[in-house]
């Protein structure tokens, strides 16, 4: 299946008392289903993969491999600190049904590029499945260069980069590397549209958990060339990316979640939920006019 076009980053909600909920999960998907994403990534950051235990995972993927039944793809985070780790990982994913795997850069052993040149050859090498690269330097210490990414691309089983840097100069260098079987996608809200309209071929996003319809749109309006419409979707949709930064993801994503009724907003520690006030009152001013009648 084709990755690209507007795809979710899912929560991964927990109950009352912090276990897994996955009728909860099921109306996540749905939702997502229903506002046009496609593809959904189970068990990235903002699904708070390393709060969760191999059981957990393994149910978390399955059901939603199940649930989403081939409609668009599922693509499991499988990314660890180690490279034997992360090929132990991504072979799971495999055997659970997940369609591709989206491997982020080792975090706090901070590799040089050489070592993550390596890393990514060996992930490919050994699992036989479909690898995007993620790059997201505020998180895991290290920088995957662009010269490193042109080395990588054309490694088979390797087809494409999730790139949370969203400057001008990364996007340009990155928009110039895309080819067939090779998707540049943005994976930072904020600079989506950007990204889209220089050659990116969608988002893995944050915000979609709240209001697919509009990244569905954006999505559609960058991907077609259309930038007048892109920046009219962008700009409808900045007050809720602003709003969405007041506490580290997924922090106000799970607050604007409960908001929807479509979850709690309860976190394993250490993330705490975010404090009734302000910044949740504005959360959910910002998300009214976009959810619409979602709204309780």
């Amino acid at each position: 299946m084709e990755i690209a076009g507007s795809l979710c980053a899912i929560a991964t909600p927990f109950d009352k008392d912090g276990a897994l909920d996955l009728p909860a999960f099921g109306r996540l998907l749905d939702y997502q289903l229903d506002g046009g994403t496609q593809g959904i990534v189970v068990a990235g950051s903002t699904g708070e993969a390393h709060m969760l235990d191999e059981h957990e995972y393994e149910r978390l993927l399955t059901f939603a491999v199940e649930r989403v039944a081939q409609r668009v793809p599922v693509i499991a985070g499988t990314g660890e600190a180690a490279t034997s780790r992360t090929i132990a990982m991504t072979r799971h994913a495999k055997t659970l049904g997940a369609d591709a795997a989206l491997v982020v850069t080792p975090y706090y052993v901070r590799p040089t590029q050489d070592g993550l040149r390596r890393h990514y050859g060996e992930v490919a090498a050994h699992c036989d499945i479909p690898v995007v690269m993620y790059n997201v330097p505020s998180r895991t210490g290290c920088d995957l260069q662009p010269e490193t990414v042109a080395g990588l691309r054309d490694t088979a089983g390797i087809v494409g980069i999730k790139e949370a840097v969203g400057t001008p100069e990364r996007i340009a260098a990155l928009a110039q590397l895309k080819r067939p079987g090779f998707v540049y996608l943005s994976g930072d809200d904020g600079s989506a549209a950007d990204a889209m309209l220089a050659g990116a071929g969608g988002v893995v996003s944050v915000a979609n958990n709240l209001v697919p319809r509009a990244f569905r749109a954006l999505c559609d309006a960058a991907r077609g060339g259309d930038r007048g419409a892109t920046m009219q979707h962008a700009a409808r949709i900045q007050p809720l990316l602003e709003a969405l930064n007041c506490a580290p993801n997924p922090i106000p994503l799970k607050a604007g979640l409960a908001e929807l009724g479509l979850c709690r907003a309860t976190l394993r520690l250490p993330l705490v939920e975010l404090a009734p006030g302000p910044e949740r009152a504005h959360l959910r001013e910002t998300l009214a006019p976009l959810a619409g009648a979602t709204m309780p």
